[in-house]
């Protein structure tokens, strides 16, 4: 099954398939785990590492194996340590982290025993949400009692809390990071959608929405997580109610194309907050201006 892919100009440019097979890992302690979406569920990107004091005797040179993928078998591949109170963030590019019922992360922490490590998840890296400690040997995490359903995640965030500073790789030694709960993420901008300050549809993004809402196959169940932004101008209530508006109107056409497939929505409006590029200038603006939308298979 293939879904169509927009950039962030809002031009059709290609194809991607939504979800992949599901696939088994190593969980870094001599067992297995189940990953519905596959190799897309893993982070994409290393963002920022610091190492903590004592820093591992290979700080450095492996920090990007912390993406994709696990790959360390005790033989071959490589993990990250993050040092004693080390810090590593990650960012979900092509799929986003979606709070569903149950389990929606997953760490692999390599060893016998989880270190101690504290996990934040945000939409940008300014603003974290505090999940929680990381420990005794449980690093599948649950995100439902500090997020709202269908709430969507960039980004995360993970903290050594100083628990083993022993050894040549002291801090937890992290292999991959997965969002069990994933969806693929696309981003049109504002300007493509919709006139200046309306809420409202144009014709022409009509028929781009049009070749996304035919690509579902019918009888599947879906998520689909719409959030709108603004840029900085304007008074700050009046972004968040239109971003929210904006967001509402894409799930509504949706929702009149959509009538073989179950889709679930989930509308958000979130104005000029977790802007994706500075404000000062109007490419920068431009860039903030967006309608971002999490499609993800229902559980």
């Amino acid at each position: 099954m293939k879904l169509v892919f927009f950039l962030l100009t809002g031009i059709l440019v290609g194809t991607h398939a939504l979800a992949q097979s599901s696939q088994t890992y190593s969980d870094g302690h001599g067992g297995q785990v189940q990953i519905k979406m596959g190799d897309l569920a893993f982070a994409d990107v290393l963002i920022q590492h610091h190492a903590g004091t004592p820093a591992p005797i290979t700080s450095a040179g492996n920090a990007n194996t912390v993406i994709g993928k696990p790959d360390f078998d005790g033989f071959t591949g490589g993990f990250l340590s993050l040092g004693c109170g080390g810090e590593v963030i990650l960012q979900f590019t092509d799929n986003a982290l979606i709070n569903i019922p149950g389990d929606d992360l997953y760490v692999f922490e390599l060893g016998k025993y989880v270190e101690k490590t504290r996990l934040y998840i945000g939409k940008d890296t300014l603003h974290w949400i505090d999940v929680g400690e990381l420990a005794g040997g449980r690093t599948s995490v649950d995100i439902g009692s500090v997020t709202t359903p269908g709430e969507t995640f960039s980004f995360v965030r993970l903290v050594d809390l100083k628990s083993d500073c022993h050894g040549s790789w002291p801090g937890a030694d992290i292999d991959a990071v997965a969002a069990i709960g994933s969806g693929k993420k696309l981003i049109f901008r504002t300007e493509f959608l919709f006139d200046f300050n309306q809420a409202v549809l144009k014709p022409e993004a009509c028929k781009t929405l049009d070749s996304l809402a035919r690509s579902l196959p019918a009888g599947q169940k879906f998520t689909m997580s719409i959030s709108g932004f603004t840029d900085s101008l304007g008074q700050t209530a009046f972004n968040e109610t239109l971003s929210r508006r904006r967001a509402e109107a894409v799930a509504r056409y949706f929702k009149a194309q959509i009538k073989q497939t179950q889709v679930v929505y989930f509308c958000f409006g979130y104005g000029e907050k977790h802007a994706l590029a500075a404000n000062n200038t109007e490419l920068g603006r431009q860039k903030n201006r967006r309608v971002e939308l999490v499609l993800g298979e229902a559980q």
